[in-house]
């Protein structure tokens, strides 16, 4: 119960951020015919922790069109793992993450990647404090990061994102593949992983993406979770996305 109770918050705070968003993008006057902004926000829940993200992306010659994109992205959360270097105590850590990060859209037939580097700010709270985590306390570091968007029919989907940090060398990569149904929505597997010092989660799931109604995108996920600290459960994820 406790586990559908953080989900259900989860899934409030994402929604909240999305509205807010949507309210900011409809107060803009003066829009081009093709959207130029990417509003988004959404949350992630496993049995060890939570989190949730917002955030824009900003393309001032089109969302649709090769060319510069800015992307600014924020989040929260909680997590738990257990230190080795304190004698397998349970630790609690909160975070606060922004990056900010310029980048270029290359597009093709079926095809969209986007690439991106700047600025990393995180500041994360242990307890009990673990001095054997490099990442604790309030750092500033570089991001790299990727979307990659293909189509190898009309009815199948490919979609690969992933980041890098120099902020306790942490790494993360997504990995989704779906089929089209009722021409509304794709549905297939998906995998990721996520590296953060010493930490190590690996996922295995299915998920539901894009389905469009008539103001926002929504995309779902379902699966198996395992980490470095031998703790298994299942997770759920859910992102809102709203052009403009």
């Amino acid at each position: 119960m406790r586990a559908v109770a953080g989900l259900a918050a989860i899934v409030l705070a994402a929604a909240q951020c999305i509205c807010i968003q949507v309210a900011a993008a409809d107060w803009l006057e003066d829009a081009p015919p093709d959207p130029t902004l990417l509003f988004f926000s959404g949350g992630d829940l496993w049995r060890e922790g939570g989190f949730v993200h917002g955030g824009v992306l900003w393309s001032p010659a089109s969302l649709e069109e090769e060319g510069f994109t800015l992307k600014f992205i924020f989040g929260s959360g909680t997590y738990r793992y257990r230190s080795g270097a304190l004698g397998d105590t349970d630790v609690i850590g909160r975070q606060l993450s922004a990056s900010l990060m310029p980048g270029w859209r290359f597009k093709r037939p079926a095809l969209e990647l986007t690439v991106f580097a700047g600025l990393d700010a995180q500041d994360t709270w242990l307890s009990p404090d673990d001095p054997s985590n490099d990442v604790r306390g309030t750092q500033l570091g570089l991001r790299t990061a990727f979307d990659f968007w293909y189509e190898p029919t009309r009815a199948t989907m490919l979609a690969i994102d992933g980041s890098v940090s120099t902020i306790g060398g942490s790494y993360a990569a997504h990995a989704a593949y779906g089929w089209r149904f009722f021409n509304r929505i794709y549905l297939g597997p998906e995998a990721a992983a996520l590296v953060s010092g010493d930490y190590r989660q690996f996922r295995l799931g299915i998920h539901a993406t894009a389905f469009k109604t008539e103001k926002i995108e929504l995309s779902a996920a379902l699966g198996y979770a395992q980490d470095s600290s031998d703790r298994s459960s299942a997770y759920g994820r859910i992102s809102l996305v709203r052009r403009r």
